[in-house]
C-alpha cells in the first residue's frame, strides 16, 4: 500500500521561497477550508512558532502590526499564518510583503455611537443630489457609462471656470492616486512626499516597487520645500490641507516648489473647502502641476467614490492612459453633477462645520490639549500628560470613536473628525468624565 507521506515539494521561487515550503496536503486543506486540520499542521505551537519565524524572515514583517497579532492570536493565529504562507506564492515579492492600508473603524450601520474617526461629513448630501438619486433612470443602468464620465466632467469645469479637457474624474480621489502611481512611479522613479501625511502614499509606493524619499515637517507642519526640490523624485505629493494635521501649506511655497521640481507635482486637496486657500492657481502657470479633490466631505458623498483631477490636458491624458475602462458609473456622475451645482447649499454646510471646529478647538485646549491649527474637516490633537491612548480607549468604551495615532511626529495623538454640534457635546462630556479641564 503507498505511503499517505505529504509531498514537501517546494512551492514558488524568489524571496517567499522557503515560506512556500509547505507540504501539498496542507496547502490543500487551507484552500479547501481556509484552516488546516492539526494532522496537516502538525504540532500547532511548535509549528506556528518556525512558520512566523521564516514568514519574518521572508517577507520582512518584523515590525509589522499583524505579527504581533498572530503571535498573540492561539489557533486564529495559526490560520491566519497558514492562509498568508498558502497564498504568498502567488504574488509578487512587493505585495506579498506590503502593509496595507489601514482605513477607519466603520460600526455597523446600526450602531448607536459618534463617529468622528474618519472625517465625513456630518451633514446629509444637497437636496440637488437627493433628487437627482430620486429621479434616476434605472433602465439606463443596464448599459456602460461614459467612460470620460462627461456630464461631470462638464458639472466640475463649469465650477471651477476650466475647460472640460483639464478635468479627469476618478472613483475617488484614491483611484486618480492609483492611476497617478501607475502611470509615474517604480523600480527607479522615486516618490516624494512631506512625513507624516496620507498614509496611502506610501502603500501605494510600495506597490509600484518606487524608492520612497519622506522628507519631515517640523513640529509647526512647515513644508520642506527645499528638501523635496533637492530629492528630485519623477513624483512629489502634497496634502494641503494635509492629513492628519489639518494644517495648510501656502500657495507661495506651492508656488516655488512647483517652479523647482522637473517632475509632477500633485497637491491632494481632499479638504480644501474648509480652508482659506487652494491651489488651482498654480495649474495655469506650471505645466507639472496637478490638483486632486474629492466630493467625499465637503459634499457628503463618502459613500458614493467620486472625485476629479484637474491639470493641464496633457498631463491628464497620460493617467487616461491607465484609467480604468468605465471607472465612474452612472448613479455617481449623475449624483455628482447635481451636488457640485449646489453650491449654496456645500456653502452653508462648509461654514457650519467651521465654526463647529472653532468651538472644538477652544473646547479642547481648555483641557488642555496642544490643538494644531486645521484649515480641514478636522483637528490634531495631543493631551499634555501623554495620556491619548487611555483617552482612545475610554471614548470608545463611552461610544465616541475617534482615530488614534502613535508613530514619529504623531505620537500620542488623537485625530477627531468635526461632527455636529450635538456630536462634539458628546465627545466633550466623554472627555470631561476621562480628564477635567486644565482651568477647573
Amino acid at each position: 500500500m503507498a505511503s499517505h507521506q505529504p509531498d514537501r515539494r517546494w512551492h514558488g521561487r524568489g524571496p517567499g521561497r522557503r515560506v512556500l515550503g509547505r507540504t501539498q496536503h496542507h496547502l490543500l486543506a487551507v484552500r479547501a477550508g481556509g484552516r488546516a486540520s492539526a494532522v496537516s499542521r502538525g504540532t500547532t505551537t511548535g509549528r506556528r512558532a518556525r512558520t512566523l519565524r521564516r514568514l519574518r524572515r521572508t517577507i520582512n514583517w518584523r515590525k509589522r502590526p499583524i505579527a504581533g497579532r498572530l503571535e498573540r492570536g492561539g489557533d486564529r493565529a495559526d490560520s491566519r499564518v497558514d492562509t498568508i504562507v498558502a497564498t504568498s506564492r502567488f504574488f509578487r515579492p512587493a505585495v506579498a510583503r506590503l502593509e496595507p492600508y489601514t482605513p477607519g473603524r466603520q460600526p455597523a450601520p446600526d450602531a448607536r455611537v459618534v463617529k468622528l474617526n474618519t472625517n465625513e461629513n456630518p451633514y446629509p448630501p444637497s437636496p440637488a443630489a437627493q433628487a437627482a438619486l430620486a429621479s434616476l433612470d434605472v433602465d439606463g443602468l443596464r448599459r456602460y457609462p461614459d467612460p470620460m464620465a462627461a456630464t461631470f466632467q462638464q458639472a466640475v469645469a463649469e465650477t471651477l471656470g476650466v475647460a472640460a479637457d483639464w478635468v479627469l474624474a476618478g472613483n475617488g480621489s484614491d483611484d486618480l492616486l492609483t492611476m497617478l502611481f501607475r502611470a509615474v512611479a517604480g523600480p527607479g522613479r522615486a516618490v516624494a512626499y512631506p512625513n507624516p501625511t496620507y498614509v496611502l502614499y506610501r502603500t501605494l509606493s510600495a506597490m509600484q516597487e518606487a524608492p520612497v524619499i519622506e522628507a519631515p515637517f517640523d513640529s509647526d507642519y512647515r513644508l520642506p520645500v527645499d528638501a523635496l526640490i533637492t530629492a528630485g523624485a519623477p513624483l512629489t505629493l502634497v496634502a494641503n490641507p494635509n492629513s492628519p494635521s489639518g494644517t495648510l501649506v501656502q500657495l507661495d511655497d506651492l508656488d516655488r516648489l512647483a517652479a523647482g521640481l522637473d517632475g509632477l507635482l500633485v497637491v491632494d486637496e481632499a479638504y480644501v473647502a474648509f480652508a482659506s486657500s487652494d491651489a488651482l492657481p498654480l495649474i495655469r502657470s506650471h505645466d507639472n502641476v496637478l490638483v486632486l479633490r474629492t466630493l467625499s466631505k465637503s459634499h457628503g458623498l463618502a459613500g458614493l467614490r467620486l472625485g476629479f483631477a484637474v491639470g493641464q490636458p496633457d498631463v491628464l491624458a497620460g493617467l487616461t492612459k491607465v484609467k480604468d475602462s468605465y471607472n465612474v458609473d452612472a448613479v455617481a456622475m449623475k449624483i455628482g453633477a447635481s451636488a457640485l451645482r449646489d453650491t449654496t447649499y456645500t456653502a452653508e454646510v462648509v461654514a457650519r462645520i467651521i465654526a463647529t471646529r472653532t468651538r472644538l478647538v477652544t473646547a479642547l485646549e481648555q483641557r488642555g490639549f496642544r490643538v494644531w491649527p486645521s484649515q480641514a474637516n478636522f483637528v490634531l490633537a495631543r493631551p499634555v500628560d501623554g495620556d491619548a491612548r487611555r483617552l482612545h480607549a475610554g471614548l470608545d468604551a463611552r461610544g465616541v470613536l475617534v482615530r488614534y495615532f502613535d508613530e514619529p511626529g504623531l505620537d500620542d495623538c488623537l485625530r477627531i473628525t468635526v461632527g455636529t454640534d450635538e456630536e462634539q457635546a458628546r465627545l466633550l462630556d466623554a472627555l470631561s468624565e476621562l480628564q477635567p479641564p486644565a482651568n477647573a
